[in-house]
């Protein structure tokens, strides 16, 4: 597939089968995130690959964040809170932990670090789509929090970006893109 094309046809795949796709496939997307422009070759990236029983580590820390969110803290409650979040690291059977750590280069920018590790995260999302692979860039405020970056060993002044789901799409999955604003509509020219 030529990159034009994986980028015309690439779409977040929610639903993945349980199947594990081989640890080569999942070197090959990573070796597609080494490959991501970077401000001063930092390099800020780190993943963490879970799969089996490793994604109980994201699952127990969504749910000790669920359950901190809760006003009722019975045991039901508790319980619950924490089997939504283990059942939320079990979407797919491949999860990357995406990761930042910006370096202590003066000269360097934090915001060019994440948008660095951001493009390493596209970079992974169009391999995944060229290997036959689904994938979908989760992130949100649990992402955020100092529980998630410990638990991860990411630095006070690291982050984590977010969450790659990857699994081979379900059968039937073919999400159709969402409406895109026109060239014209983004892009202004300057010819003179």
């Amino acid at each position: 597939m030529d990159a034009l094309e994986a980028i015309k046809t690439r779409r977040s795949i929610r639903k993945v089968k349980d199947e594990l796709p081989p640890k080569e496939l999942i070197i090959e997307v990573l070796e597609a995130a080494r490959r991501a422009p970077n401000h001063f070759n930092t390099e800020p990236w780190h993943f963490i690959v879970l799969t089996g029983e490793g994604r109980a580590k994201l699952g127990r820390v969504y749910g000790k964040i669920n359950q901190s969110g809760l006003e009722n803290s019975d045991q039901a409650a508790l319980d619950d809170a924490m089997a939504k979040g283990i059942a939320q690291a079990k979407r797919a059977p491949v999860i990357i932990v995406v990761a930042i750590e910006p370096s202590d280069n003066p000269k360097v920018k934090k915001v060019e670090e994440i948008a660095a590790t951001a493009c390493a995260v596209e970079n992974m999302l169009l391999a995944v789509h060229s290997l036959g692979l689904g994938a979908i860039w989760r992130t949100g405020n649990p992402s955020y929090t100092d529980l998630m970056k410990q638990s991860f060993d990411v630095s006070s002044e690291g982050l984590v970006l977010g969450y790659l789901y990857i699994g081979y799409p379900e059968e039937g999955v073919a999400p159709k893109g969402p409406e895109r604003k026109t060239v014209d509509e983004i892009a202004d020219w300057v010819e003179a």
